[in-house]
């Protein structure tokens, strides 16, 4: 018998019935809760790993999820998503907020035991191991490393390639001033003549793709460029 303790939050009480039984019969401590209001009432600190559904009523899992990663004392509570939206948008927009795993809806409770265990083997006193980062995001603008795509507002904005990596390069280093050279030998350091212009160019062009986060990309007269928060 194992020592974890797991918290089910999901509307469909049959479904938390299933879950809290085959969950048991594995070994684990298993609470539920039927709405993200109820189990934003618990000691969320005592759990292991939440198993949250995302569609549920005034505060959704995505939501619920949000409030937990503003406390500190919630960070590392591993967050696996139950839900029915499966879309890309959705999976980045879940992992952005912090999740360890999405399953998608439905699912056989064989997959939905493996996924625990394996979330589970990498949660060593009551911490998660660091993964790679593989998104980036500032709110609703998001950066997916993998297949290089910009979400703004969940809908995809075409990028091109020096447009995308200089975007990448303020959202790593978020405050931070880089001058137009730095900017020449990160971003454009394969080839062999580009000019001053060339960036401002691309800059503007940034601005006007991410919509109102554009404000954020000031520019430090006699510095350079940087993204401010």
């Amino acid at each position: 018998m194992n020592q974890y303790h797991i918290l089910v939050v999901d509307d469909e009480e049959d479904l938390c019935e299933i879950l809290q039984f085959n969950l048991e019969t594995e070994g684990y401590s298993v609470d539920v809760a039927y709405s993200a209001e109820e189990a934003l009432k618990k000691d969320l600190t005592v759990y292991n790993l939440l198993l949250l559904d995302v569609m549920m009523g005034e505060i959704s899992g995505f939501k619920m999820a949000r409030i937990l990663r503003e406390n500190a004392k919630n960070t590392n509570v591993p967050i696996i998503f139950l839900t029915a939206k499966d879309s890309e948008t959705d999976r980045l927009t879940g992992f952005n907020i912090g999740a360890d795993d999405y399953i998608s809806k439905p699912f056989s409770i064989r997959e939905v035991l493996a996924r625990v265990k394996a979330v589970l083997r990498r949660f060593e006193n009551g911490k998660i191991e660091a993964q790679p980062v593989q998104q980036l995001s500032y709110e609703t603008l998001q950066m997916s490393l993998d297949n290089k795509k910009v979400l703004l507002d969940g809908v995809e904005v075409p990028f091109t390639k020096k447009e995308f990596e200089i975007l990448r390069l303020f959202l790593e280093n978020k405050n931070r001033v880089f001058s137009r050279d730095e900017m020449l030998t990160r971003v454009w350091s394969d080839e062999v003549i580009v000019l001053d212009r060339t960036i401002d160019v691309n800059i503007t062009r940034l601005r006007k793709k991410i919509g109102s986060y554009g404000k954020n990309i000031v520019t430090r007269l006699g510095y350079g460029y940087c993204f401010e928060e």
